[in-house]
């Protein structure tokens, strides 16, 4: 009796092709589900960056807001005269589109400083600063505004590097030293004036 069917062999039916077809498909299986978990990543790596963002905003505004009330004091201790600040000042055109913001701006009738906060700045933070400066006296240029503008930067740690840069810049420097802030004066090059 006998002999076995070649359709009872699970090998018999086995070919090249079909070996073939069962590696693609368990590769286009492998890739779309490495696709699936490189959007999931990407997805979750965006909305980190978005609360990461927030957080440094709200602990920037937290430095704008115990470094701005002494700024006056400390800056009328140099010899300025401020009789006024603002927190968060947008200066914008007659379009109302934005020309530039500032953090804090500290003014009388002849001049103001322009403040830019960061929790730790770093030296981008203050050549974006000098374009802003530069964009504060094109603005006050076009609107008569006669004043001399100053600018600083603040932080609540201020590398010496980042010191620096921003003294050779002409900025004010205002860190946080214990209990108090000091301000740094550009000494070699002076002050400079937009």
């Amino acid at each position: 009796m006998g002999t076995m069917s070649e359709t009872n062999d699970p090998q018999m039916g086995l070919t090249f092709e079909k070996v073939w077809a069962a590696l693609l498909k368990s590769r286009e299986d492998f890739d779309r589900g490495m696709r699936e978990s490189r959007e999931e990543f990407d997805r979750r790596m965006r909305e980190t960056d978005r609360q990461i963002g927030r957080l440094g905003r709200k602990f920037g505004s937290v430095v704008e807001h115990l470094v701005a009330p002494n700024l006056v004091e400390k800056f009328n201790a140099l010899g300025f005269v401020f009789t006024k600040y603002g927190l968060d000042i947008a200066i914008s055109d007659k379009t109302r589109k934005l020309a530039t913001e500032i953090d804090v701006f500290l003014e009388n009738g002849d001049c103001a400083i322009a403040v830019e906060v960061k929790a730790q700045p770093k030296i981008d933070d203050i050549k974006e600063h000098v374009e802003r400066m530069e964009t504060l006296r094109r603005y006050a240029d076009a609107h008569q505004d006669a004043r001399k503008f100053y600018g600083a930067v603040a932080g609540a740690v201020v590398h010496d590097n980042v010191k620096e840069y921003a003294l050779k810049t002409g900025f004010y420097v205002i860190s946080q030293s214990g209990d108090t802030m000091n301000i740094d004066v550009p000494k070699d090059f002076g002050a400079r004036v937009w």
